[in-house]
């Protein structure tokens, strides 16, 4: 890792909260990748769980970034892109801390960014870690008007041949590599998201800048989904659902009243319906309400 080399320089970030096996993991996997140079971040996200001690232990090629405090997703997630374009990547390669990656899967991404002046994010085909012949993201839906959002072919059986390059509305920040000149246009993440759809808001952005994102199904890697922030169906996913679907909405396709009522409506009885899925079924209601809540006196940030 961090060799220099003639090829462009990728520079992948790791964010990890109280994820210290996780990590140790996607680290391992990554010691195995074929590109060069590459440099590997690991930003710690203000963990309690000796993430930071265990990575300076058992990966000293790897670059180490330790916050204080939780900063999110997207804080965090700043964090690391701002390192790595201090140490002069070409390309930024967030990548989430409960994957496991193929050897190759650089290398795809970064020749269709050099290919296609006009990319803003490219995304990896992203299956599911045990379900491993099963997609969990080849491209998805947004339209912000409707609030809609959906993951193409989500739990279709995965095609390893597959190599069609396709377009998606929306990047997925659990694998998208991003050029440095796209970061210097569009900027990185916005922190008072925190986390859940920050990664749709910079789409939205880069697309509104004449940028397009796609999926490139030759990069694969396998993702446990959730993992940081206690699963798909824990009550933190609820409240920053409903709260920042809302702003992303909200800001990027502006409705009358009626049509802000109807939206607004659609939304929260998405994330409630959801909710009543959840084992933790009325922890859940609770925080889709004070998602809502949030949203409507504009206090974002991390949730109280």
């Amino acid at each position: 890792m961090g060799s220099r080399g003639s090829a462009p320089r990728v520079a992948i970030v790791v964010l990890s909260w109280n994820g210290r096996d996780d990590t140790l993991m996607c680290l391992r996997s990554l010691r195995a990748v074929e590109h060069e140079p590459l440099d590997v971040i690991v930003v710690d996200n203000g963990s309690t769980d000796g993430t930071d001690d265990a990575v300076r232990a058992e990966f000293r090629e790897v670059d180490l970034v330790r916050c204080e405090e939780n900063l999110g997703f997207a804080g965090g997630s700043n964090v690391g892109i701002a390192c790595a374009l201090e140490r002069g990547a070409d390309h930024v390669l967030l990548l989430n801390n409960d994957v496991e990656v193929e050897p190759d899967f650089v290398g795809p991404l970064v020749e269709e960014a050099e290919r296609r002046s006009d990319a803003g994010a490219l995304c990896s085909k992203i299956l599911f870690f045990k379900a491993r012949d099963r997609i969990w993201f080849v491209g998805a839906r947004f339209d912000p008007r409707r609030a809609y959002g959906r993951h193409i072919r989500f739990r279709h059986l995965d095609d390893p041949a597959e190599t069609t390059v396709s377009e998606t509305d929306r990047a997925c920040g659990a694998a998208m590599l991003v050029p440095r000149a796209v970061l210097e246009q569009v900027g990185d993440f916005d922190r008072e998201l925190f986390v859940y759809a920050e990664d749709i808001d910079w789409s939205l952005r880069a697309r509104a800048a004449g940028l397009h994102h796609y999926v490139v199904p030759r990069s694969r890697i396998y993702h446990k989904v959730s993992v940081s922030s206690g699963g798909e169906n824990m009550p933190t996913q609820p409240y920053y659902g409903t709260r920042n679907t809302l702003v992303v909405c909200e800001r990027w396709a502006p409705l009358g009243r009626l049509g802000t009522w109807r939206r607004r409506a659609v939304v929260v009885a998405a994330n409630a319906a959801k909710a009543l899925t959840s084992p933790k079924r009325r922890e859940s209601l609770l925080a889709v309400r004070e998602g809502w809540r949030d949203f409507r006196r504009g206090r974002l940030g991390k949730r109280p």
